[in-house]
């Protein structure tokens, strides 16, 4: 509670010297309105319901790239850091991609599979692997050999030792890369709706609002939307890992 106080009066702070920046003249209300104006835009868009659907296709296209991310990046991982020569073989070409930036990509997702939902979940999915492959590589890498020389000298197998020792040891550290994939995924997703232009979403609604005679004020308030819902995602997961992870020294990573 004492730390929700204190971002909401940081917040407040950063509001209250956006105001009186422009009131006073120091900044063109037409190039960035008061917040007082930006708010209570956010208001008015949070109710109209054509905006209600651009949030949830975002927030969908979102979800589904995560639980893509996830189903193919924590796999990979166990592979990569449980095999020694397995990771060495790929580390070039995972060292070529992981750098290319996902927005770079999106003319030539365009051209592969069109520029409805797909594009933009391909894409976050493509950002969003890394963090949580490279965590879940880490945390292997990272495991004290005692447990594991402990573990075999019992007569426990590979299959089991992955599962009984490398698992839990690995988990607060995937959650971390899970957590970060997640605002790198919905900052793609809300980008490929501006840049490829999408039938719904957050981004296609900030493209409109800026297309024409620009609405600099609903402009403000769709990104806003978007910062609110990243907020309440990450504020969510780190809730979620301190559950999850109370019993792990790791999990003070989970919610750093």
């Amino acid at each position: 509670m004492t730390r929700l106080l204190r971002n909401l009066a940081g917040l407040l702070g950063f509001f209250l010297i956006w105001e009186v920046a422009v009131r006073a003249g120091l900044v063109d209300e037409r190039f960035l309105p008061p917040p007082s104006l930006v708010l209570t835009r956010v208001v008015q868009i949070l109710g109209q319901p054509e905006f209600q659907a651009d949030v949830v296709a975002s927030v969908l296209a979102w979800l589904i790239a995560m639980l893509i991310a996830i189903a193919i990046a924590v796999p990979a991982g166990l592979l990569l850091g449980s095999i020694p020569w397995l990771r060495t073989a790929t580390r070039a070409i995972v060292e070529f991609l992981r750098p290319i930036p996902s927005v770079a990509l999106i003319p030539l997702v365009a051209l592969l599979i069109g520029g409805g939902p797909g594009a933009k979940i391909t894409l976050a999915v493509y950002a969003a692997v890394w963090p949580i492959l490279f965590n879940t590589i880490y945390a292997l890498a990272e495991i004290d050999p005692v447990l594991l020389d402990t573990a075999k000298s019992y007569g426990t197998g590979k299959t089991r030792v992955l599962t009984s020792v490398a698992l839990p040891h690995a988990a607060p550290f995937v959650f971390t890369g899970i957590r970060m994939s997640a605002a790198v995924a919905l900052i793609v997703v809300v980008s490929t709706e501006f840049v490829a232009g999408a039938a719904k979403g957050i981004g296609n609604f900030v493209l409109e609002a800026s297309s024409g005679s620009p609405r600099t004020d609903l402009v403000l308030a769709g990104t806003v939307v978007a910062g609110l819902i990243g907020y309440l995602i990450n504020e969510g997961l780190e809730r979620l890992g301190h559950r999850l992870f109370r019993w792990n020294t790791a999990a003070q990573e989970v919610g750093a």
